[in-house]
This record gives structure tokens, sequence and C-alpha cells, in this order.
């Protein structure tokens, strides 16, 4: 998929995967409850609550009505940011640096070996870019691929890191100098498998946690200023291909774990940062690739292959609700961490936002649906919010040279 050659490897689905593509239930014609929410047992939603047990509960209600123009009149289009290159059909293919008190903000896309950096004044008129290449060694440039890109925000500073197939490259946040620069170590047993690192996350204060195709996650240890970078710590619970890690956006509840990972089989997890990174539970596959993970306020959303997103509790790994959200592959979640505000991003070409909260009688996990967008023609790669509150978000596609953007109707 990148240069419309041949899809990546790490992201072509199997046979069994595009069956179940086709065939989940939901805007492809299927059934299912108010908001798209499907039974779990213990749910109440489409079964007896008493029947199952165990399993809490999850409500969905429907938060609006379809408007003109593809939208449901919560969020408008708003100017497009051009881009220099197109984006690659990449999961999480879209990163953004919120401007916070600041007049500018950030975006960042992956196409082939390159990143394209736009810098976008307050007024969404002005644009300032820049290209990244894939590196070697540090210095010499590359031809290969990189995989994804995201801006790591800890108290001391931001990073840039890119990931591709052959290594992390960390740069100051305005992508001006690289400061560090980590090769893959390819396996001597099997040199011809594709080696990449794709899912990166700031964990604790002070930790960059990237996930490799061997399944192993690297968490490197930050300083407060300049280049004494290290990897203080390998995780190697995962035994396939890592694709995305999140951090708590929100407050762990007691007992709940402060990042996720998730891996190409689909399975997920959990785990405490801190000088040592533990273990806390382990959520296994269900047959489909989880491609894009959230985590806030001890709630996990996690988005698959077959269109569903799921909820788990952080700190026990129980499904909690699952919501037939998309008729194809998710490529991209987030999460506005003032809000609870959520939102999806598939090959359906549809947009979603969803509003996740916690009914504090019950402990309940409740989903909304707020707002549904179609961008006509697109495969939808990135999706993130532009703010803390969830009142504006941006979406890249694959093959599309604008990142298109929405505000508050």
């Amino acid at each position: 998929r990148h240069h419309a050659a041949t899809p990546s490897p790490w992201l072509r689905p199997t046979a069994s995967e595009r069956r179940r593509d086709v065939e989940v239930p939901g805007r492809a014609g299927g059934t299912r409850g108010p908001g798209g929410v499907t039974g779990v047992p213990g749910g109440g939603m489409g079964g007896n609550p008493e029947a199952e047990g165990g399993l809490g509960t999850a409500r969905a209600r429907e938060g609006s009505t379809r408007g003109p123009g593809g939208g449901t009149g919560m969020y408008r289009k708003e100017l497009s940011i051009p881009l220099r290159s197109s984006s690659a059909a990449l999961y999480n293919n879209l990163s953004v640096l919120q401007a916070g008190g600041r007049s500018l903000a950030c975006f960042s896309t992956v196409h082939g070996p390159g990143l394209s950096l736009v810098t976008a004044d307050g007024d969404g008129i002005g644009f300032s870019h820049r290209q990244l290449q894939a590196k070697e060694g540090g210095t010499a440039l590359s031809t290969s691929l990189l995989t994804q890109a995201a801006w790591c925000v800890l108290p001391s500073r931001i990073l840039l890191v890119l990931a591709s197939q052959k290594g992390i490259q960390m740069y100051e946040s305005d992508g001006s100098i690289m400061v560090y620069w980590h090769a893959l170590d390819v396996p001597e047993s099997s040199p011809a498998e594709a080696a990449f690192a794709r899912g990166i996350a700031a964990a604790g204060r002070r930790f960059i946690c990237v996930g490799t195709s061997s399944g192993s996650v690297l968490v490197f240890d930050i300083p407060l200023k300049g280049t004494n970078i290290t990897v203080s710590e390998v995780l190697e619970q995962h035994h396939d291909p890592i694709t995305d890690i999140a951090a708590e956006l929100g407050q762990a509840p007691d007992g709940a774990g402060d990042m996720v990972t998730a891996d190409d089989a689909g399975s997920l997890c959990i785990w405490s940062a801190g000088e040592e990174f533990v273990l806390l539970c382990k959520i296994p596959a269900l047959g489909c690739s989880c491609s894009s993970v959230k985590l806030w306020n001890g709630v996990v959303a996690a988005g698959y292959g077959n269109g569903q997103i799921r909820l788990y509790e952080a700190a026990t790994g129980i499904l909690r609700a699952q919501v037939n959200a998309h008729a194809r592959w998710i490529y991209a979640l987030d999460l506005a961490p003032q809000t609870g505000k959520l939102l999806s991003g598939a090959e359906d070409s549809f947009v979603h936002v969803w509003k996740l909260s916690r009914n504090t009688d019950t402990d309940d996990i409740e989903i909304q649906h707020c707002h549904a967008e179609c961008v006509t023609d697109t495969q939808i790669c990135g999706a993130r919010f532009c703010d803390p509150e969830g009142n504006s978000f941006a979406i890249t596609g694959y093959d599309l040279s604008e990142i298109f953007r929405y505000g508050r109707a």
C-alpha cells in the first residue's frame, strides 16, 4: 500500500479475517442493539443480565440525528491542511501535537520512507512544512519504510519518535535535531522475515515505549535533556508483532495498569509502569487483530479488524462492552482525556465519536454515540483529536494528499 504497491506484509489480513471483516454485523446489514452495542454476558444488552452474570453492563444511547453533508451535526468540516505527499495505509497514521497554550498545532503523517511534518497557525490558514527521512546508523538516509510516527509528551520534554523497518529515531519536537537512533536486531535464524518497529507511547514520567515485529517492547529511559537515552528494559510477553501502545490518559484507579500493549493476533497486555514494568494481566486473542488501543480512567478501548470496539477493565482485563462500530477494519482510535470522548476511524470511510463514562452508582461502563462522519471514497488510516476536550479532530486517508479537520458546529 506504499506507492500503490502490494500491501505491506505486516498489514495484510488473513483469509479468515477478511471473511470476518465482511460478515461483521452493524452497518453492513447485521442486527445490533441501540448504538451498536452487542450483548456481553451479564451486560444487560440484548439478553437477561441476571442469566449470565459477572461482567457488568454496557449502556448505549444515540446522541444525535444525522444532518446534511454526511455528518450528524455535532461537528463541521473546516479548512483542510495540504500535504506535500500522501498518507500510507498504516495503522494510526496521524499524530497531533496539541497546541495547548500556543497558537500553533503540529501534524505528522507517514508515506514510504518520509514523514510529512506540518505546523498550522491557530487560524488554520498559514502552514509550514518539513520533510523527515528514514535514516540508518543515525545519519545515512535510508530507503526503508517508516511504519509510524508520534509525539511523546513527557513532563520534562517532548520528543518526536519515528519507527521504521531499520530502527527507531528520536527528534526534538520540531524535527530539527535527531537526538537518538536505535537499530533493530534482525534474527539470524530468519533474516528474510520483515523486521520493523511499530507502536509508540510515553509511559510513566520518563519512559518511551516502542514495539517491534518480534513482539518485544523496548523501554527507553529519557533524560531531562541531552542524548543519553538508554534501553532500560525489554518487555517480552507478546509473541506476535506489536500494533499499538497506549498510556493512561486520565487517572488510573487503584490496582489498574497505566499502559496497554496490543499485537497482530489480538492479545492485549496491561502493565504498571515504573522503574520495572510489571505485567498486571493479559487479555487473550479473540481471533482478530487489534489495530489500536487507548486507556482512560481504568478503561481499555481496543479497535479490531472486524470493526468492533471492545471495552475492558484495566484492573482485571474483564470485557465490559463491545460495539459493532464499523463495517470494516478499524485503523485508528483516539481519546479526549478531559471528556472521555472516543474517536474511531476505519476502512469503511466513517469516523465516529463516542462518549465513555462510568456510572458511579453501579460502576457500569456507559458508551454514547455522539457523531458520525462519512468521508466519501476514503480509506481512513489516521484519526486524532486536536484538543483535550475533543472539540475538534483531524483525519488522514490512504493516498489522500491533505489532512481533513473538523470542529464543533
